[in-house]
Formats: structure tokens, C-alpha cells, sequence
């Protein structure tokens, strides 16, 4: 794609193609010193600087230097503007191969890729799709023209047309727990095509609109083939936290566990007290578990967690010999590090908390404001 200042400009799922890919990109970010170090984008074939936008007004030089011969040059900053006019200037400087990305970070942010996790015994699909500029990654499972969506982000329209392209209709969106990284999109695709919407109910208890409780124990049907969604109940991230047993042989551990790290159980203000549900879960309930089930969580937060085609997943048995998380089994050293020296908390969490409670009605540029930056929904940066 070319704009009109006769530059090319790069779509979000091109930019998706090089990070789940790992092929080589030069990225020129040119965002503030703080807004980088705070969240940029990363790959395993990216190759990432930052210049601010001003430094570069009256001599572009300085960019020109750092750019290696003959890579693709993608140049960033907040929303596109900038970054159009630093690549119109590398461009007249000579240097080959210049994009811009269409829509900035923002663009990034809400972008998001399915990739096949998996197929079902009795036939179907499992779609992850990944998030890759926040980490976020949410599920569609597939069977007999039909489709179970979990931990949906905002961006609703993505879902329905990935089902409408695989001939399925939406029959329930599920929420592991109430989310405080990014505003959940279950109840809007709920609304959009008459799904039902589960939420567990311990994490429900404020909230402003109807629901169907997601209790232990339960099971949701999925098509013909009637593909079990079992319900286990597994708080410690927060008090309701519900992980999903698929096929007998998937896991979606939404925040409680994740492939480099665990949850953390302070997003709620209850550290203390719901350090100890983390620790039983894990321990315990995740310990009694067939240990070849595979893992499917609602986040990742390294680029080295990104597997195969992007895929984010692990075997259970495998996390519990080299997850850094699960490798502290001492009671009290594992309350020290849930509640210790964690990671800053989310951008905007308490009231993306609220606008999932549905008691915060913010407008599309709010939601986009409201979700920028990185997930941290793990103990571990």
C-alpha cells in the first residue's frame, strides 16, 4: 500500500506476518523515550532503535546511520503521522525499502492473527488468536457449524468474521475471570449474535448485567459432536478464576498460568489473602491434573513463548520442571515472590475493571487509550 505522500504504508497483519514468522525487520521507532522503554515491538527477527520524532525534525542523518544494508524498514510512532513524515525523509535520503505502520501502535494494539492450536477427537477445531501487541491471546473452538469464543478482546468483528469464513455460528462467549488488562469483548459478541455469556460467579458479584454462571463442574456442548467444555474452578489471579478442560486434552488456564510465568493475584487489591488460592491451585489442583494436557493461556508476556506459526502453548508436566513460577513450591518463598516486588501494574486497570463490570461506558478512543501498553498480568516482567 502506497499513501498519498508517496510512501508505503504497512498494515498491522503484515507487521503480524514478520513477528509470528520471525523473519528480519529494522524497526525505527519513533515514539519518546518513555513510551518505548514502556512497550515497543519485538520479535525474534525484529531488530528494534529508538530516535524520538523531534530529534530527527532537522537532520535525518542520524537514523540513516543506525539503519542496516538491505532490510525492510518499517518506521513507528504513536498513531502514523509522525512516522510518515520521518519515512518520506529516509526515503529522499536514499534508503531502499521504507514503510511506515498504518495506524501507529494503536493500530498494533488491537490487531490479532488466529493461528490452529489443534484439532478435536470427535472433529473441529481450536483456534488461538494471538494479540501480539499486547500479549493478549483469546480462543474460538470449533464443531458442527458451531462456535465457543473465550476470553474475547474488544475487537469483536474479528470473531465473527473468522466464524462466518469456517461456516459457524457463535453460540457462547466465556470469560475465564474478570479481566483488568484489556476490556473483554464476551458481552458485545454475546449481544451480536444471541450467544450466551458466561462469567464466573465470584467474580460476578458487582457486576450490572446478565449472565450465565460458570461453575464448576460445568459442562458446555459445542455442535454434533458434542465437544465438552468442562468448567475448574481455579481462583488465585482472581477469586473466581475458571480454568476450561477442552477434548480431554487442552487447557485454557486464562491468567493463572502462563508458559514463562504465573499469575498474579494483586489486580483486585487482595494480594495477601488470594496468594493462597494461587498457591492451591497450582499445587494442587493443577498438580492432580494428566500432566500431558496442554496449556492455553490468555497471555504470554516473551517473544521466546511464541512457538510454531505464533502459536503460545505447552504441555502441563513441561511447565512444572522449567516455568520459574511453578519452581517455588516453598510457602513462603512463593507468598515473598506473588507479593513481593512485582511488575508495574496494567495501564488503566481499575477502570478497565469497572467497564467490564459494566459499570464504565467508555467511548472507542477511551477503550483504545484505556488498553495501550503492555499486559502484565504475570508475577514475572
Amino acid at each position: 500500500m502506497t499513501s498519498a505522500e508517496g510512501v508505503k504504508g504497512m498494515e498491522a497483519a503484515k507487521l503480524a506476518e514478520y513477528v509470528l514468522g520471525r523473519k528480519k525487520l529494522f524497526i525505527l521507532d519513533v515514539r519518546n523515550n518513555e513510551n518505548y522503554a514502556d512497550w515497543r515491538i519485538e520479535g525474534a527477527g525484529i531488530a528494534t532503535v529508538n530516535l524520538p520524532y523531534f530529534e530527527l525534525l532537522d537532520d535525518i542523518e542520524p537514523a540513516v546511520k543506525l539503519i542496516p544494508h538491505g532490510e525492510p524498514v518499517l518506521v513507528v510512532c504513536a498513531k502514523e503521522g509522525s512516522s510518515v513524515f520521518v519515512a518520506e525523509q529516509l526515503t529522499e535520503a536514499g534508503v531502499p525499502d521504507v514503510s511506515y505502520l498504518i495506524g501507529g501502535m494503536k493500530a498494533w494494539s488491537e490487531h490479532m492473527e488466529p493461528v490452529k492450536a489443534g484439532d478435536l477427537k470427535g472433529g473441529g477445531e481450536l483456534y488461538q488468536f494471538v494479540r501480539p501487541g499486547k500479549g493478549c491471546l483469546s480462543y474460538m473452538i470449533i464443531s458442527g457449524g458451531e462456535a465457543v469464543v473465550v476470553d474475547a478482546m474488544r475487537m469483536t468483528e474479528r470473531y465473527l468474521a473468522f466464524a462466518a469464513e469456517k461456516g459457524a455460528v457463535i453460540r457462547h462467549a466465556i470469560d475465564t475471570h474478570l479481566h483488568a488488562d484489556h476490556l473483554s469483548g464476551g458481552r458485545r459478541l454475546a449481544e451480536q449474535t444471541g450467544a450466551d455469556y458466561w462469567l464466573p460467579p465470584k467474580d460476578a458479584e458487582e457486576v450490572g448485567f446478565a449472565f450465565r454462571s460458570l461453575d464448576e463442574g460445568a459442562e458446555i456442548a459445542v455442535g454434533c459432536t458434542a465437544i465438552a467444555l468442562a468448567a475448574i474452578y481455579s481462583p488465585g489471579h482472581t477469586i473466581g478464576s475458571t480454568t476450561l478442560l477442552i477434548d480431554g486434552t487442552y487447557l485454557l488456564t486464562g491468567d493463572i498460568l502462563f508458559v514463562s510465568s504465573i499469575g498474579r493475584p494483586d489486580l483486585a487489591g487482595n494480594a495477601e489473602s488470594w496468594a493462597d488460592d494461587l498457591r492451591e491451585t497450582l499445587f494442587t489442583r493443577y498438580k492432580g491434573l494428566p500432566q500431558e494436557l496442554l496449556v492455553l493461556p490468555a497471555h504470554y508476556g516473551k517473544v521466546g513463548e511464541l512457538g510454531e506459526r505464533g502459536l503460545v502453548a505447552a504441555e502441563l508436566g513441561e511447565l512444572f520442571r522449567r516455568n520459574a513460577g511453578l519452581a517455588v513450591a516453598d510457602e513462603a518463598a512463593f507468598r515473598r515472590a506473588v507479593t513481593g516486588d512485582l511488575p508495574p501494574q496494567p495501564h488503566a486497570y481499575q477502570s478497565i475493571r469497572l467497564a467490564n463490570m459494566g459499570k464504565l461506558n467508555p467511548t472507542v478512543e477511551e477503550q483504545r487509550e484505556m488498553e495501550i501498553g503492555p499486559n502484565r498480568c504475570s508475577i514475572h516482567d
